[in-house]
């Protein structure tokens, strides 16, 4: 019990950081959409009003970040008795997919507009110097937000940091854009080869988000490494002989893991129970996370004899 409550204090505190994160890009996010648009009608350019329209998509990743960040971090209750934490990961694959999207937008608008850009930019110093501002600001935005999303292992939030980068990059193609309207109009075609080329690294951004997203989704478990890891580390509860037939499955950024742990077959079931409790207490602590190189979240051991003048593989 005192475990399921230090783990829902830890999840609390989580929380609030993530939403503090998410609230400081929501809100640079609606004034640089507001501050883009406002510029690219003044300065009549369509790139940049049309790159202020695409950071208000940013804000429909951080309102949905804000929402569900309150869901996954609840505790388990009786009808999500393992909690709600996929609920993460559900989010992380809908932010990559919407990443994805804009990718693919991103590059058909390039396609389609080829070999007929001629005279769409007519831009100005205002409406370069916003787009060059918006990629500045969210550069900056995304590097504090990964950052932020690591030290508190959000997958959501780390999807929603590409998402920032996606923003930044987006705004290069539209600061060439409205440079080459500028200075060499002959030239206009060079943003919308650039803006295929960013296309393709957002896209690469979001398999990155949606495949760890998806792998939690289909219950898939960990690697050969991690599981060696946690092996070794169980073996160092007093009393444990060996453990065998572990089994992992993501849930958000951490594991749910349940073995087989060995222990003496002279001892009490009592004993056992305590042993038992002993290392599932164990493997889920701050220890066990920076040694396995993944945090814990549930454990479930199941005891089996070990019968010391037999061989150990004998179960």
């Amino acid at each position: 019990m005192d475990r399921e409550n230090t783990m829902v204090e830890l999840d609390r505190r989580r929380s609030s950081k993530i939403l503090y994160v998410t609230w400081v890009g929501f809100w640079l996010n609606l004034i640089l959409s507001v501050f883009k648009i406002v510029a690219g009608i003044l300065g009549n350019s369509r790139a940049i009003v049309a790159d202020g329209v695409h950071s208000l998509s940013d804000l429909i990743t951080d309102v949905a970040l804000l929402v569900g960040v309150r869901y996954w971090m609840a505790p388990p209750d009786h009808s999500h008795p393992y909690g709600h934490k996929r609920l993460e990961s559900l989010l992380s694959l809908l932010i990559g997919l919407a990443l994805g999207a804009v990718g693919i937008g991103i590059a058909w608008d390039a396609i389609s507009r080829i070999g007929r850009q001629e005279g769409e930019h007519v831009g100005s110093a205002l409406a370069l110097f916003a787009a060059l501002f918006s990629v500045a600001c969210k550069e900056i935005l995304y590097h504090w937000t990964v950052k932020k999303a690591r030290e508190l292992k959000s997958g959501a939030l780390e999807a929603n940091a590409w998402h920032h980068r996606s923003d930044a990059l987006s705004s290069i193609p539209a600061s060439a854009a409205v440079a080459a309207a500028m200075w060499f109009p002959a030239w206009a075609v060079a943003d919308l080869i650039g803006a295929i080329i960013v296309a393709a690294f957002i896209l690469h951004a979001a398999w990155q988000i949606c495949l760890p997203a998806a792998r939690v989704l289909i219950d898939g478990g960990t690697d050969a490494v991690v599981l060696a890891r946690i092996a070794e580390y169980a073996k160092r509860t007093p009393g444990v002989k060996d453990v065998h037939d572990i089994r992992t499955r993501f849930v958000g950024q951490g594991l749910q893991v349940d073995l087989h742990a060995c222990i003496d077959a002279s001892l009490t079931v009592g004993q056992g129970n305590e042993i038992a409790h002993a290392l599932e207490d164990s493997l889920c602590t701050a220890e066990a996370a920076a040694y396995i190189g993944v945090e814990i979240f549930d454990v479930l051991v199941h005891i089996d004899p070990w019968y010391s003048e037999k061989d150990p593989d004998i179960r």
